[in-house]
């Protein structure tokens, strides 16, 4: 069903509202049958996105309400989450930067609501990755993360004005030669071990990769 402006043609063509086959609704702009320009579109699971359209896809600014209670808000590329954008998830953690593909790719900022813990640094493929802050109460550390663990060296920064230096060191793979035994390895994280303590010096991110 549609209801609103057509041009000559006979096409949706200006402002109108649409209901889907499927159920969904729209309601916003249109040019030569597509939908373009800002609209408001609600699906039957209860999701509901306002804002740009290009060609029948979320492209330009918008913000998409999640049947979860979760909300994205920011840029769209060919209907996916792309550019820079704020991400409120169901349990209230948050995530404020940079989107590839639908994915927190590039900088950007992680807040845990529950513990108050930030994380401020690089993500790769949605994943925490390349050099970061990880910022608690009392301390922070500082250092290279890769799969969403800290790995290599690094430091822990205390309010009490000293620093911890150390690495990550992945646990000894479980001798038994079994291949189920090494892959159960790698979602062993990495292990803290501490070398010297100094006083707080300025931390800089360096973009070395991390030993392997």
């Amino acid at each position: 069903e549609y209801e609103g402006e057509r041009n000559e043609e006979g096409e949706r063509h200006g402002r109108g509202k649409a209901r889907l086959p499927n159920g969904d609704t729209y309601d916003g702009e249109y040019e030569h049958g597509l939908r373009n320009g800002q609209g408001t579109y609600r699906f039957t699971s209860g999701a509901r996105y306002i804002g740009e359209y290009r060609q029948n896809k979320k492209h330009g600014q918008g913000t998409f309400f999640y049947p979860d209670g979760s909300k994205y808000e920011g840029d769209w590329v060919d209907d996916q989450r792309h550019g820079y954008g704020v991400y409120t998830y169901a349990n209230g953690d948050s995530y404020t930067g940079d989107w590839f593909n639908h994915n927190r790719h590039g900088q950007g900022t992680y807040i845990y609501k529950e513990s108050g813990s930030k994380y401020v640094g690089g993500w790769t493929h949605g994943n925490q990755g390349g050099a970061a802050e990880l910022i608690h109460l009392n301390h922070r550390f500082q250092g290279m993360f890769l799969h969403g663990y800290p790995i290599g060296h690094g430091k822990y920064v205390f309010e009490s004005g000293c620093e911890q230096h150390g690495e990550y060191v992945h646990p000894e793979p479980v001798k038994g030669g079994e291949e189920e035994e090494e892959e159960h390895t790698l979602l062993v994280p990495p292990k803290w071990k501490a070398t010297d303590i100094t006083k707080v010096t300025l931390w800089t991110p360096s973009e070395e990769q991390p030993a392997s």
